[in-house]
């Protein structure tokens, strides 16, 4: 199935948040100092606020001590101090922030393992500057499935069971009749399972959807989610 098959299959318009990506605040960690100053530079060119470090595990004290001091993390894989691998897994089982690998081998394998930890994306050096343009999307739809008004017992107990049962809420903060979902890291990973059990050329949202067995998991919910893997692979 082709990234032009799933769109025609999906409805519905993006909302505009041209204005959101000045000033985002993205932490960049590469052992390189040249590709870290390079990055630096191409995200500062975004209008991105940037905080740079060449060793993760000191990415992974400032994260833990702020964690609301950045909106996003985009981390090299391969590092001496601690895998980058690790230190998504971390950061997203501790912070839950959008974050995004890099690294100059583009092997399918590796994307797949990036994906499978949780990855939002998956960007191949040198990085152009247009991929790091659209980053800040990555943010935007973590706070669109973030739960309102809800306590933080019942949502995390939702996360869990695979969150798909959060309810969109209208202007006067009435619930609406249309479930959204909630990729959380058990339900994303349920996803990669069926994926790699079907083959990326085989994988269509109908198949995978039995293979998951999620109740109230739709299939526009996983064609969604499968554009988004299958773009990985189109860099």
């Amino acid at each position: 199935m082709t990234v032009e098959e799933i769109r025609g299959n999906m409805s519905g318009e993006s909302e505009n948040y041209d204005n959101f990506s000045v000033g985002m605040k993205v932490l960049a960690v590469d052992d390189d100092p040249i590709c870290l100053k390079l990055l630096d530079g191409l995200l500062r060119n975004c209008q991105y606020q940037v905080t740079t470090t060449s060793q993760a595990r000191t990415a992974l004290k400032m994260l833990k001590e702020n964690k609301d001091r950045f909106d996003l993390v985009i981390s090299d894989v391969h590092m001496p101090d601690m895998d980058g691998f690790k230190l998504l897994e971390l950061v997203r089982l501790e912070m839950d922030l959008p974050v995004i690998m890099l690294s100059a081998n583009s092997d399918s394998k590796l994307v797949m393992k990036g994906i499978t930890h949780g990855a939002c994306n998956y960007l191949v050096k040198p990085v152009r500057l247009e991929e790091l343009k659209n980053i800040w999307q990555h943010v935007i739809r973590r706070k669109e499935v973030e739960p309102k008004n809800w306590n933080k017992s019942n949502d995390q107990d939702k996360a869990n069971q695979g969150g798909v049962e959060e309810y969109e809420r209208d202007e006067n903060g009435n619930d609406d009749d249309k479930p959204r979902v909630v990729w959380s890291i058990d339900l994303h990973k349920k996803f990669v399972t069926a994926v790699n059990q079907l083959g990326l050329e085989k994988a269509v949202p109908k198949r995978i959807l039995d293979l998951m067995n999620v109740e109230g998991l739709t299939r526009e919910n996983v064609a969604s989610h499968l554009l988004a893997l299958i773009s990985l692979f189109s860099l």
